[in-house]
């Protein structure tokens, strides 16, 4: 049995009963974005995200925040020191407090947005010193608070080799990444020390976790780490399913299937197919995405993507950008932003439909190992865009773009269509959205078929519509009564933004008859209690664009928990419209087949304009 001195087993309770009272003031359920796109922060302190999510993140319809390691950690002078942990007790981090965490998760969850914490378990701080919230280690002496030499594995360091052979795979969960001291993951003490801090976090009110270097830990006892912290914890304190995404480099050392049961994997093909084909490498060009990770219904393609079900896409994060795994803007000697690349590229991420996707946002370098500025994100009291943190979650273009990701949720990737060399594609999502992108350097003129009901709307890469949702703030594209739409699409050194893009929530007109349809939504047998009343939520405007807040209110017809509600409301006529019936007492919604958004929406096309329509739905779906 591990035992840990008297004085340690004094300050862990110590500390668990600080977090249990923080815990205290987490806030209760809020309405939350859909889970569509998350944005990475990287090295962002806790209040300046708390602001990012009241100002920009949680408006825009972001789903969630992932934040750098929450844990005590080494003093380094370089980004990587927050990867190499001193303890998993004290939640004093350099990027604030305990309670400046908690008041984070707090704030960003009022604004919509989850908040996802990046867990490092796998590894500890090499040499020795004081971390960042005063605890002292030994890493030559495997010294370390809560943590005896009992607890890691004996010195090997992974070698290169390691990962192109089966025998390899022994070593990379075993042997030392990097150097660092490594964990014992297997040892059921390891284990419990990392459920307590999983469950700590939860405590606090954080929604979910993303697992660094998690191919170098058995996936067994991750299942197990999990299935402890669930019986715990069955939801987050908003009442969802804990997420999870695992960080699993597919180079041929980890069997991947065996970690989907701890949560999703971040797909680093996509990554690397989205640097090839944009940079054209070996020949590639933006038609040759099909091939390379599938079709809606038929994904995988030549390279093997996973299903996605089980993958978290990204286009670039903080290990990729500085070691030519990705496209990048941050390192000096990348060159993906002047030609429009890496803006493209994260466009059509958000506008395809495999996976969960994930925006990063980090800050300008030239040197690989530079640390985080020193200048506060809003330096002057207003955000500093592209000036030493480069806030690529507010870019125009890629902020509107949740949005469209957001309008077009379940809806299938279609009508593919490739321009004269490859690099000009478009296609649609249902009829709730399309895309066009040119990744070349001629302009592309042409009629399209959209699958977009007719009318005029705002292309989301310049602009959206404006307060009064009559007309747009930048161009827009009017689609006819076939679904046709004539535009030109800038080429990618144009100096203007070389996409267009269009969703049935950025819709200011029918394109006929008046704008708007009449709807009248009608839902029994919902079994409400004293203080709920009923919402539709959806995707059109006047539904909330999945915000339950925000959501359209029906009244009562009657008394009782069963009796009928019902309301009429004008949406935008000739439109694709998803949406699902919502309990809501005022702060927590209760959710037809207790899900916020995807499999089991309801959908109809509202009528013309000028037109009536009515929705009889039954019964609320449990």
């Amino acid at each position: 049995m591990h035992k840990l001195p008297t004085s340690r087993r004094l300050a862990h309770a110590l500390t668990l009963t600080a977090s249990a009272a923080l815990a205290c003031l987490a806030t209760p359920a809020q309405a939350l974005n859909p889970k569509a796109t998350s944005v990475q922060m990287f090295q962002w302190s806790w209040p300046d995200i708390a602001t990012e999510c009241t100002q920009s993140l949680g408006p825009k319809g972001v789903g969630g925040v992932q934040i750098s390691p929450p844990h005590a950690s080494k003093v380094a002078n370089g980004w990587w020191g927050v990867y190499q942990p001193v303890n998993y007790v004290n939640l004093t981090s350099r990027m604030g407090t305990p309670a400046q965490l908690q008041s984070m998760i707090n704030t960003c969850h009022a604004a919509g947005v989850r908040v996802y914490a990046d867990i490092v378990v796998n590894q500890m701080a090499d040499g020795s010193g004081t971390a960042t919230d005063g605890s002292t280690w030994n890493g030559n002496t495997l010294s370390y608070p809560f943590f005896s030499p009992n607890d890691f594995h004996a010195r090997c360091d992974i070698q290169p080799g390691d990962y192109n052979t089966p025998a390899g795979r022994w070593a990379v969960q075993n042997c030392r990444l990097g150097g660092l001291p490594d964990l014992a993951t297997e040892n059921p003490y390891v284990k419990g020390q990392i459920v307590n801090y999983l469950k700590a976090l939860l405590a606090l009110g954080v929604d979910g976790f993303r697992i660094d270097a998690s191919k170098h830990m058995p996936a067994d006892a991750w299942v197990d780490i999990m299935n402890t912290v669930k019986a715990a914890y069955p939801t987050t304190l908003q009442g969802e399913p804990i997420w999870v995404t695992q960080e699993i480099i597919n180079d041929g050392e980890a069997d991947r299937p065996s970690y989907f049961p701890v949560g999703t994997l971040n797909e680093f093909q996509f990554t690397y197919a989205m640097r090839d084909v944009f940079r054209g490498h070996n020949g590639m060009t933006l038609s040759s995405i099909p091939g390379v990770m599938g079709t809606w219904g038929n994904w995988g393609g030549s390279w093997g993507f996973i299903q996605p079900q089980n993958a978290t896409v990204f286009i670039a994060n903080w290990d990729t950008e500085r070691h030519g795994g990705s496209l990048n803007i941050n390192n000096a000697g990348g060159n993906d932003g002047a030609n429009q690349r890496y803006t493209l590229a994260n466009i059509f991420m958000l506008a395809q439909a495999y996976g969960e996707a994930q925006l990063f946002s980090g800050y300008k370098f030239s040197n690989v190992d530079a640390d985080r500025p020193t200048t506060s994100p809003y330096s002057g009291g207003s955000p500093q865009i592209n000036v030493v943190w480069d806030f690529a979650h507010r870019w125009t273009p890629l902020a509107n773009m949740v949005g469209f990701r957001n309008a077009t949720i379940g809806q299938a990737q279609q009508n593919w269509i490739v321009g004269d060399n490859g690099n000009q594609v478009a296609f649609s999502r249902g009829n709730a959205g399309f895309v066009a992108l040119n990744n070349s350097g001629s302009a592309w003129t042409r009629t399209f078929a959209t699958g977009m009901a007719a009318g005029t709307y705002c292309n989301v890469i310049n602009g959206e519509k404006n307060a009064a949702g009559t007309g747009c703030t930048a161009d827009s594209v009017t689609v006819d009564a076939s679904g046709n739409a004539s535009f030109t699409v800038p080429a990618n050194n144009s100096g203007s933004n070389a996409a267009v893009a269009i969703h049935t929530g950025q819709k200011t007109s029918s394109g006929g008859g008046g704008g708007s349809c009449a709807v009248t939504f009608t839902i029994a047998n919902a079994n409400t209690s004293w203080g709920q009343n009923l919402r539709v939520v959806g995707s059109a405007t006047g539904l909330g664009a999945w915000a339950p807040a925000s959501g359209f209110a029906l009244t009562i017809q009657g008394s009782g928990a069963n009796v009928p509600w019902s309301g009429t409301v004008n949406l935008p006529a000739g439109t694709a419209v998803q949406y699902k019936y919502v309990k809501w007492n005022g702060s927590t919604a209760t959710w037809e087949s207790n899900q916020a958004t995807g499999s089991g929406n309801r959908e109809f096309t509202s009528c013309a304009g000028g037109g009536t329509q009515s929705r009889a739905d039954g019964n609320f779906k449990f």
